[in-house]
């Protein structure tokens, strides 16, 4: 499956695929919070017209099986981008999308002119830790936010 997959840009199409992707893992672990609905309900508005992307993995049938996004970041919140709502569907778990989601996430924010990428987590999330430390990604002390289960924050300087 995997090497038939491919990462694209969102497109409205995407709508309801980058909604259900997340609201599935989010659901899984935690309770839907207010900013989580604000950016799943309007990632064109929330996201995209800001300054930000989103990637959605195809599978070979063009069904999504993974997505994430990069939230653009003003100067005062350090700049750069925030890596949000990266997520793969549990079909696709352990075949190695999330860090091919990473690294694409990562050239894109690169290839922008980005100087750093930032991601607020959870400490119960011991594979996305895995993958954003393995990705480069340092720890961070506390940090003002609006989602009530975020308890890590990181940084990864780009080139």
């Amino acid at each position: 499956m995997l090497h038939a997959m491919r990462i694209v840009d969102f497109e409205p199409r995407h709508a309801e695929a980058w909604k259900r992707l997340n609201e599935a893992w989010i659901g899984r672990h935690f309770a839907l919070e207010p900013s989580d609905a604000r950016v799943l309900d309007d990632p064109v508005g929330n996201v995209l017209d800001p300054g930000g992307r989103i990637f959605i993995a195809e599978d070979e049938a063009g069904e999504a099986i993974g997505c994430a996004g990069l939230l653009a970041l003003d100067a005062q919140h350090g700049g750069g981008f925030e890596l949000i709502k990266m997520t793969v569907s549990e079909a696709a778990r352990g075949t190695g999308l999330g860090r091919r989601l990473m690294d694409h996430c990562i050239a894109a924010a690169t290839a922008m002119g980005a100087a750093r990428l930032y991601l607020e987590t959870n400490s119960s999330l011991c594979p996305a830790l895995g993958l954003y430390r393995a990705s480069g990604f340092v720890d961070l002390p506390p940090n003002d936010t609006p989602y009530a289960r975020a308890d890590v924050f990181m940084e990864r300087s780009l080139p």
